[in-house]
């Protein structure tokens, strides 16, 4: 019976270093910026969002309006973002897990009085809705 407990905790120690040094890794790299003056497509993992996609449905989110991008980027730093890029047209920011230090990005771009909205995970494949999550909240935190 130790042996299966000792065995299960040890699985449970190499999952959560795994998941660390994922974690970090992710630490690594920037936001893929944009891209022929639009934000970049999404990878064909699950775990973004973006409102210049059209397809499929469960990674479109709705784009952002009557709203401006210095209103846009003290909701990203209220809500515990850091911006890394800002233009008159772009932003760009990041978010920290708190546990194991998952970077995820957020990048929001103007085209006339609608704002452009994507969120993507750096690291692995799920982000159980995170970044759906993160832009209703900064859509919230704007009206």
């Amino acid at each position: 019976m130790k042996t299966v407990l000792y065995l299960i905790l040890g699985l449970i120690v190499l999952i959560m270093a795994a998941f660390y040094v994922m974690g970090r890794g992710s630490a690594n790299g920037a936001a893929p910026g944009l891209t022929g003056g639009q934000l970049a497509a999404l990878s064909s993992k699950p775990n973004a969002v973006s409102s210049e996609i059209s397809t499929p449905e469960d990674r479109r989110v709705a784009p952002l309006a009557n709203t401006s991008l210095p209103a846009i980027k003290a909701v990203i730093e209220q809500t515990g973002g850091t911006i890394t890029s800002e233009t008159a047209q772009y932003i760009s920011a990041v978010y920290v897990s708190s546990i194991f230090k998952f970077v995820d990005d957020v990048e929001v771009r103007m085209d006339g009085n609608i704002v452009h909205i994507r969120s993507a995970s750096r690291a692995g494949y799920s982000d159980r809705g995170v970044n759906r999550a993160r832009v209703e909240v900064i859509r919230a935190a704007l009206n």
